[in-house]
């Protein structure tokens, strides 16, 4: 009790001495702390920034809308696809081509697309995979969640293996495998 007591005399005192500083119009000792240029200077810059961001967003949000609500929606993220015609990733993901590779006959395509962004958020990677794959006639074969997530998909003559890792200094990977369908030996 006696702690708290003395606290609040303590607060009370610096209150006290902040308003006889404004009283005297913010001199101490003869001089003027306040400086009037200067704050309205930054009160500006900030009000600048703040309408600046303001705007921005409002711009990007009234660009082109396309007519059909698919075209809409692929456009909303930006997806688009890469070396796979069935297999849509979102605009968000930087494509890095030196660890991905795509193999090539003129029976099928396989290969290893390689993506990474900072600060993108795991579950909302697998939402938009189980849906854009569905779409895509994929079939979800199974999925794992944890500090890997793992979703699989087939075709009938393909599959498809998607994991996504968050990393724990912010950058989440995806790393997604197409390759054919292996025939059954016996």
């Amino acid at each position: 009790m006696g702690l708290f007591i003395s606290s609040c005399f303590y607060c009370f005192r610096v209150i006290r001495i902040f308003y006889h500083f404004l009283r005297r119009g913010g001199k101490v000792m003869k001089r003027n702390v306040f400086q009037i240029r200067p704050v309205i200077a930054l009160l500006l810059v900030f009000l600048l920034c703040l309408v600046w961001m303001g705007c921005s967003t409002t711009v990007k949000e009234k660009q082109g809308e396309p007519a059909k609500s698919e075209e809409r929606e692929v456009s909303k993220y930006r997806a688009q696809y890469y070396h796979f015609d069935d297999v849509l990733v979102p605009g968000e993901l930087t494509y890095k081509q030196k660890k991905s590779f795509i193999y090539e006959t003129a029976r099928f395509k396989a290969g290893v697309l390689y993506f990474t962004k900072w600060w993108l958020d795991v579950d909302s990677l697998i939402d938009f995979f189980a849906y854009h794959m569905e779409k895509d006639n994929w079939k979800l074969v199974n999925s794992f969640k944890g500090k890997e997530s793992i979703l699989n998909f087939s075709k009938p003559d393909k599959t498809c293996t998607i994991k996504i890792t968050g990393k724990w200094y912010g950058t989440t990977e995806v790393e997604i495998r197409v390759g054919p369908l292996g025939e059954k030996r016996m």
